[in-house]
């Protein structure tokens, strides 16, 4: 199936959609369509219609306020990439996540019980709290109420389709949550 690139009304990275929440965007009048797919035509018995690549909300997304999912890539996000026991920063693929009670003790995976952690002192921990194992937690892990703001980095790729090519810049801020499919950010609109 094919995606198409998402902008805001300043023309910066927001997501992927499918090529028909594209199509019902469009026909709800809340985007505007900057390039087209020129081999790929969506035809009806009333209508033909060129496949979005690249859409433009015309306004700013004003979506509900949702709680912070909890994921791996949140936890990293909350904890500002910082080990939180040895303040040690940490790159995505180094890191683990450490449950502050262990869960062999009865602790949930949860914000208020999990930390990020680099690989030495979650081995160092092994299965004890942190007053077991004669370390200090920097920060006490809580809920947070939105994310700080994240650097992404989106290049474009060999087998993206071209037409997005001009779109894509290097480096996108953005703030919300994060996940493996942009998309999600877009459910609600």
């Amino acid at each position: 199936m094919s995606e198409t690139l998402v902008l805001s009304p300043s023309y910066e990275y927001v997501g992927r959609v499918s090529w028909d929440r594209a199509i019902t965007l469009l026909f709800l009048g809340k985007v505007e369509v900057l390039e087209e797919y020129e081999d790929r035509d969506i035809r009806s018995v009333t209508f033909s219609i060129k496949m979005p690549s690249v859409i433009r909300f015309l306004q700013a997304i004003r979506g509900k306020r949702r709680a912070v999912k909890f994921s791996r890539e949140n936890i990293y996000a909350r904890d500002q990439g910082r080990c939180q026991y040895c303040w040690r920063k940490v790159t995505r693929d180094e890191f683990t996540y450490d449950h502050v009670n262990p869960r062999a003790a009865g602790g949930k995976t949860t914000w208020e019980n999990v930390v990020a952690s680099c690989m030495q002192c979650n081995q160092d921990k092994k299965n004890r709290t942190p007053a077991e194992a004669g370390m200090r937690l920097r920060t006490t892990p809580v809920r947070p109420k939105r994310l700080p703001d994240v650097r992404i980095t989106l290049v474009w790729r060999k087998g993206m389709p071209e037409s997005w090519k001009s779109w894509v810049r290097d480096f996108i801020y953005w703030n919300g949550e994060l996940d493996n499919d942009e998309g999600d950010a877009l459910a609600g609109v």
